[in-house]
């Protein structure tokens, strides 16, 4: 029977999803201010997220699981570059900055994927480029606030960049994996990946379980347990909001839902300014507004369709 897309429930299911990595972003920052550092709530994340999707792809179709030795780089790769090291430098970020300007600087991730297409692959692209290109360059400018002293910190900012720059990395090797493998496993094997090199960063006989009856003390939220965050992390933070992102992926173009997930870090802002108290000021806000209509405007500038696949959702 030939699936009907219902565009409204795709808008809904993006914005679900949008959301619930929105709230991630502060939620995560909690956990880390109770002393998890970033490879260590990386690695938590990652397995806790392999477990269930393995579970959910066992339960769906075990046989999706086979892997052949030609494979194993690319997920290698991938699940190194998106869903290890992505995930890891936007924890060191958010830590050192406002969570939604770390999430604005790596959200700059399409434009550098369009520009790769334009000079390295030589696809065709509309000029729309160059202007969302320069607003980029001039909301991260209003962001920096670079006229006058550098008021972020420098490792929080590089670390964003270098997120931006992986999270390019991740959209380009995920138009690859989609062409072999269906995206619930392929994401399974990347987040498991990803969990078995944070093991080696930081050995699992090395982990104190009394972090997780560690409480948080904030004056919005109380006193939270860690093991209740990083349930939120793993179920709420990754694979409700995959699973969302994918399902809206049958009832709209990726195009449309890269547009419509830009609703994360305005949430993001939102949320983390309601909990943590972080504010941004009046030209942060408008360098916000305009970084995300330069990745708009990048989103639609490339000719070549886009691979009509969840993966190309950011990993955070």
């Amino acid at each position: 029977m030939n699936h009907r897309p219902r565009p409204a429930v795709g808008v809904a299911m993006v914005l679900a999803g949008s959301i619930l990595f929105a709230v991630n972003g502060t939620v995560s920052k909690l956990a880390s201010a109770t002393g998890i550092d970033s490879p260590q709530l990386t690695t938590l994340r990652a397995s806790g997220a392999a477990l269930g999707l393995f579970a959910l792809v066992l339960a769906v179709r075990p046989s999706r699981l086979r892997i052949t030795r030609r494979e194993l780089p690319m997920l290698v790769a991938y699940g190194l570059a998106g869903f290890f090291a992505v995930p890891m430098l936007y924890f060191v970020a958010i830590n050192r900055m406002p969570v939604g300007i770390g999430l604005l600087f790596e959200y700059t991730a399409p434009v550098l994927v369009a520009l790769w297409a334009r000079f390295v692959q030589g696809h065709a692209v509309r000029p729309r480029l160059w202007a969302g290109l320069a607003a980029c360059l001039a909301g991260l400018a209003c962001v920096a606030e670079i006229w006058g002293r550098l008021r972020l910190d420098t490792l929080g900012v590089l670390a964003a960049l270098a997120s931006a720059v992986l999270l390019a990395a991740y959209y380009l090797l995920s138009a690859r994996g989609v062409v072999s493998r269906d995206t619930l496993s392929l994401t399974a094997y990347a987040f498991g990946v990803s969990a078995l090199a944070g093991a080696v960063l930081r050995p699992w006989w090395r982990f104190d379980p009394s972090v997780l009856f560690r409480l948080t003390d904030n004056s919005q939220t109380g006193h939270l347990p860690v093991w209740l965050l990083l349930t939120y992390i793993v179920i709420g933070g990754s694979i409700a909001p995959y699973l969302l992102i994918a399902g809206a992926m049958r009832h709209l173009p990726p195009t449309s839902v890269g547009i419509i997930g830009m609703a994360e870090p305005v949430v993001a802002t939102a949320v983390a300014w309601l909990v943590l108290h972080e504010h941004l000021n009046a030209a942060q806000i408008a360098g916000g507004a305009l970084i995300l209509a330069g990745v708009a405007l990048a989103e639609t500038a490339r000719v070549k369709a886009e691979p009509s696949d969840p993966s190309c959702v950011p990993p955070n």
